[in-house]
């Protein structure tokens, strides 16, 4: 019995120390020079950005579409919403409370003199006075004062509605009906209609020139704008906002850039967007300046090349009163002005420079500007203008 015992003891420390012997070397074990972590700073940094743009890339092509948009910039200033003017129909009628300062002159002053009871020389001499210094000019007030001196005398005219019925006729009459006021901007022979837009300094030009885009545009023209006025570089975005305002596109140059330049390839670009109108605004100068002048003349000569200029418009100041004359005189020998646009007729007693510039040099007053209002440029209508002028009701007492 006591040799079984022994013989299980020492199978039992068999099995122990074999055990040991297995387990043993493992604990024991450490890491060789071949087992050590070598790795380097840009191992631990992962693949190199190009590999791993690569891998994403590939990444992306297998994956499902993506159901929601990915993140963007944020969204550019969003263009003002492009404006329809009114049309330009009416407008001056529309606009007849803003000669209001004239009708002091010609509607209750003229009136209220024809309107007396004895018409002698005296009252004859205080109507030409008042022509005069409404600007209608010497030689157009004595053709209007006889004109009227001899109907009255012939027809015995004596009420309100016959008296303001015959000065209308005359003040009609001086305004040259029968003169060709449409403004020639329409294309023809694949080329735009090119107005040209002159004036001096300070007569409100280039604001002139973006309300008559937007005359254009109301009588459904299409229009590219030149800024030809080189020399102000807030002249080319006062007329940038004008043109954004109506969807026009604008043409411009760097900063003392050389104007016929500018104004050449303004028509140039007009012509290849096929748009009816190319307007040209041009830098306000004095007409006394010769060097300026002639600098205008250069740009005529070579906006030319592509073809006449098929309007010359000058802008005049109704303010300046006679001092309009000489101007018109000088630029229409050096560009050939076709019609006047007329700034700032609400701010003055002095409307008659419509009749003066007509009756001294044969120009056609096309546009007045009764405001500062976008739509405050209106299409000239004789005898609407005259309404406007006289008002509504005659004065005076019928015989």
């Amino acid at each position: 019995m006591t040799e079984y015992l022994v013989l299980a003891l020492v199978l039992l420390g068999v099995l122990v120390l074999g055990a040991l012997g297995l387990v043993v070397p493992k604990l024991r074990r450490r890491p060789g020079p071949s087992e050590v972590d070598v790795r380097t700073e840009e191992d631990l940094a992962g693949p190199p950005a190009e590999a791993a743009e690569a891998d994403r890339s590939a990444t992306i092509v297998q994956e499902p579409p993506v159901l929601y948009p990915p993140e963007t910039a944020e969204p550019a200033e969003t263009a003002p919403p492009v404006e329809r003017p009114e049309p330009t129909a009416g407008r001056l009628v529309r606009l007849r409370d803003r000669l209001s300062r004239s009708q002091n002159v010609f509607g209750r002053g003229l009136l209220g003199l024809l309107s007396r009871d004895r018409l002698d020389e005296d009252t004859w001499e205080e109507i030409e006075d008042s022509l005069i210094t409404a600007d209608v000019g010497v030689d157009a007030t004595r053709e209007i004062v006889d004109r009227l001196r001899e109907r009255t005398r012939v027809l015995g005219t004596r009420s309100g509605t016959e008296l303001r019925a015959l000065l209308a006729a005359e003040l009609v009459n001086a305004l040259g009906p029968e003169l060709d006021r449409s403004l020639k901007a329409t294309a023809h022979d694949g080329v735009p209609g090119v107005v040209l837009v002159v004036g001096v300094n300070g007569a409100g030009k280039t604001t002139t020139c973006g309300k008559i885009a937007r005359v254009l545009v109301a009588d459904g023209r299409s229009v590219v704008l030149g800024a030809a006025d080189t020399f102000r570089a807030a002249a080319a975005d006062q007329l940038a906002t004008w043109a954004g305002r109506v969807g026009a596109e604008v043409v411009r140059g760097a900063e003392q850039a050389d104007p016929a330049s500018v104004a050449f390839d303004a028509v140039r670009r007009g012509i290849d967007s096929g748009v009816d109108t190319v307007l040209i605004d041009t830098a306000g100068r004095l007409q006394n300046k010769v060097g300026l002048m002639d600098e205008l003349g250069k740009v005529k000569r070579v906006v030319e090349k592509h073809g006449p200029i098929d309007e010359t418009l000058l802008v005049l100041d109704a303010t300046t009163g006679q001092n309009g004359l000489e101007q018109a005189r000088v630029f229409t020998e050096v560009v050939n002005v076709t019609g006047v646009a007329l700034t700032k007729l609400d701010g003055t007693a002095k409307g008659g420079i419509v009749i003066a510039v007509q009756n001294k040099l044969g120009i056609p007053v096309k546009l007045v500007g009764l405001g500062e209002g976008p739509d405050d440029l209106a299409p000239f209508e004789p005898s609407q203008f005259v309404d406007a002028l006289l008002g509504t009701e005659p004065l005076g007492t019928d015989a």
